[in-house]
């Protein structure tokens, strides 16, 4: 039996080239806002079919065509950022959102390149490669220089058939099994002339009703609080504007003394000067109203010096506090590239977008606050993209019983990045079926159940305080024991494992071959 040769297979058309961005959007589409998570199989599809075909330099390229159709219309947003706020050329903004595609496209090229080289012409064995292949490059993508994953094509399974994997597999697992979806309708009518391509299907179709006949509930009440989220509105292009400031604070000021929630929850830097340049006078008439009794307040804002650098902060007072003699605060852990930290070499780019406290340092503490009988854990702005990070801290004794996040998007305009976000979101509280309430500065201020349902939301772009009863929940899914426990870890083991057939079985062919 001859080996499959690594050039090409087959023939894949002139116009086909074409379809591969086109099939990368449509994979942006299977995700928020649009959400029509359907759409996903056949743009995988549509990379596993020409992948199938071309030889590993045109596969790799094929990848990297579909992943620039795929960021480009996942990001395009950061273009807003950039020239509206940053004072960046169009051009310069355009190109810059193009060149982050393109690099972040990579990790899908050397991923099809290498499905082109080791596949073996059969089928089953072929789709496991191709499900293995992805799984590995979002896992790159998600970790290393820091990791950028966003709009990682699990997050389109918040709703449909995969849903009910998310306590099991999380984001990525999700992913791995869309993969293997589009990989065996890539194959096409061939895959149904093998046993192993038919018994590969039935355990796609079977992970996921499984899944939802399976024991669903991992976590229990834990009682209820009132919380009140709050979205001042406050326009970034004043939010840093000393003459507007004042009246910044004192509309902020209202918003918090007529909040009636027992946490109230602010975005984050909604101060938008450090804590410690604050008149003591407000600052004391901000937190008076959780001085006495059983309320309290995260309060976004920064800490620390020009020494020792200033952290992204979330500060908690209530009077278990101020008794105790020191403020609860939380500092953002996992910070994001060019807005946070300046990457080396790239401070030049960074001083032309003047954004204020570009260079931030890093939180430390993980505690959760502790308020009306529960824990809850501050996530800023991104991070919670990253529940690898966390994981840990939702698998111990005390663990978090709300997960609350505050962000600012109003870098970002009106479209496409608050509903990105909070999709982001609705899977967490899936992975470890936990309540996640967010307050932003202009939109996706929302409550949402352990579920992954959104209960309440807010109106974008216009300020406003939403008051809603969340039930706080303890217990430990599966994704999280395994996440706490191994990291990442089962995850890449998964990929390589998925890729090891193929592996062994171009061995064996090579093997077979008649010796010179």
């Amino acid at each position: 039996m001859k080996p499959v040769s690594s050039e090409a297979s087959g023939r894949w058309p002139a116009w086909g080239w074409a379809l591969l961005p086109a099939a990368g959007a449509l994979l942006t589409a299977s995700t928020a806002p649009l959400g029509a998570w359907f759409l996903q199989l056949p743009a995988l599809a549509v990379l596993a079919c020409a992948v199938g075909r071309l030889a590993p330099r045109r596969a790799a390229l094929a990848g990297w065509l579909f992943g620039l159709g795929w960021l480009v219309s996942s990001l395009w947003w950061l273009y807003i950022s950039m020239h509206d706020f940053g004072g960046l050329a169009p051009p310069l903004a355009g190109a810059a959102v193009l060149l982050l595609a393109a690099f972040l496209s990579l990790y899908l090229a050397a991923a099809m390149a290498a499905v082109a080289r080791w596949r073996t012409g059969r089928h089953a064995v072929d789709a496991l490669l191709y499900t293995g292949a992805w799984l590995l490059a979002e896992l790159a993508r998600a970790s290393w220089f820091t990791g950028f994953p966003w709009a990682a094509p699990g997050y389109a399974h918040t709703d449909g058939l995969l849903a009910p994997l998310a306590p099991w597999l999380g984001v990525y697992g999700l992913t791995a099994v869309a993969a293997l979806w589009g990989g065996l309708w890539g194959q096409g009518r061939a895959l149904w002339r093998t046993s192993g391509g038919r018994a590969l299907a039935v355990l796609a179709v079977a992970l996921p009703l499984a899944a939802a006949l399976a024991p669903s509930d991992f976590t229990r009440p834990t009682g209820q609080i009132s919380v009140s989220l709050l979205q001042p509105n406050v326009p970034q292009d004043i939010k840093f504007d000393p003459n507007r400031l004042a009246g910044n604070m004192l509309a902020l000021r209202e918003q918090v003394l007529a909040a009636p929630g027992q946490l109230v929850l602010t975005p984050e830097s909604v101060l938008a000067v450090p804590q410690s340049d604050l008149d003591p006078v407000y600052w004391q008439s901000l937190i008076q109203p959780f001085t006495r009794g059983d309320r309290a307040v995260l309060m976004g804002t920064f800490l620390g010096d020009n020494d020792r650098g200033y952290v992204n902060s979330m500060i908690g007072v209530s009077a278990a506090t101020l008794q105790a003699g020191q403020a609860y605060s939380y500092g953002k852990r996992h910070l994001l590239p060019f807005g946070e930290f300046i990457p080396p070499g790239f401070r030049w780019f960074v001083d032309l977008m003047h954004i204020p406290l570009a260079d931030q340092a890093r939180g430390q503490s993980e505690a959760p606050f502790e308020v009306g009988g529960q824990r809850v854990r501050p996530l800023i702005c991104y991070e919670d993209l990253f529940g690898e990070d966390f994981a840990d801290s939702l698998a111990g004794p005390q663990s978090p019983t709300v997960l609350a996040n505050a962000s600012n998007l109003a870098w970002f305009g009106r479209w496409m990045m608050q509903d990105q976000h909070l999709q982001f979101s609705r899977m967490r509280a899936m992975e470890f079926q936990r309540p996640l309430v967010r307050s932003t500065n202009t939109g996706a201020t929302a409550a949402i159940d352990h579920r992954g349902v959104v209960t309440a939301r807010l109106p974008a772009w216009t300020p406003g305080r939403l008051d809603v009863i969340v039930e706080g929940r303890e217990g430990v899914t599966p994704y999280a024991a395994w996440l706490a426990r191994w990291h990442l870890l089962p995850l890449w083991l998964t990929g390589l494992l998925c890729a090891l057939p193929a592996l062994l079985t171009r061995q064996r062919q090579s093997n077979r071959l008649p010796q010179p």
